[in-house]
């Protein structure tokens, strides 16, 4: 059976219904990397916090705190939200997730890093999409710019938004 939520935290989705997760032999992979990387940090990927990992990566879109909630509700593992919230925090300080603050909603990394380097989202105004680019040219710009101003980022992810090649074909 399909479970469906309401996507109420992640901007351009509210309202709209979206299918169980997907999870496939990439996610799989994608799972066994992370709590490899893990291990070799001397972190624990628990069962909670790899079911909110697994559940990022079987969503092709952002999800809110909130959304993760409901959809381990549905899936009998009922927990409250700031259980998912350590959960998120951990992911994103091992650099296995990010925080869309434009979005308030959560995505999986698609590298695994230190944290150090600089995160690039292009994310489509109209359809929800979401892409992340790795750019060195991007990451020693910033770098170079954080040094002239003598400033220290807690966070280095840029946020762009707009319309994606698709979405400005179609309107």
């Amino acid at each position: 059976m399909a479970h469906t939520l309401s996507l109420q935290h992640t901007g351009p989705h509210v309202g709209v219904p979206i299918q169980a997760p997907r999870f496939s032999e990439r996610t799989e992979r994608a799972m066994a990397q992370s709590e490899a990387f893990c291990r070799a940090r001397g972190a624990r990927l628990t069962p909670i916090r790899r079911r909110v990992l697994e559940l990022l990566h079987g969503f092709d879109k952002p999800l809110g705190a909130y959304d993760l909630v409901e959809l381990l509700g549905s899936q009998g593992h009922r927990m409250a939200p700031i259980t998912v919230y350590r959960a998120l925090d951990f992911l994103i300080e091992q650099g296995l997730a990010h925080r869309l603050a434009s979005r308030n909603a959560y995505i999986v990394s698609s590298t695994v890093s230190s944290g150090r380097t600089t995160t690039a989202f292009l994310i489509c105004e109209a359809c929800g999409d979401v892409n992340e680019i790795a750019s060195p040219d991007v990451a020693d710009t910033v770098t170079r710019v954080l040094r002239e101003q003598g400033y220290q980022p807690r966070s280095r992810i840029l946020e762009i938004t707009g319309r994606c090649s698709h979405c400005r074909d179609v309107h």
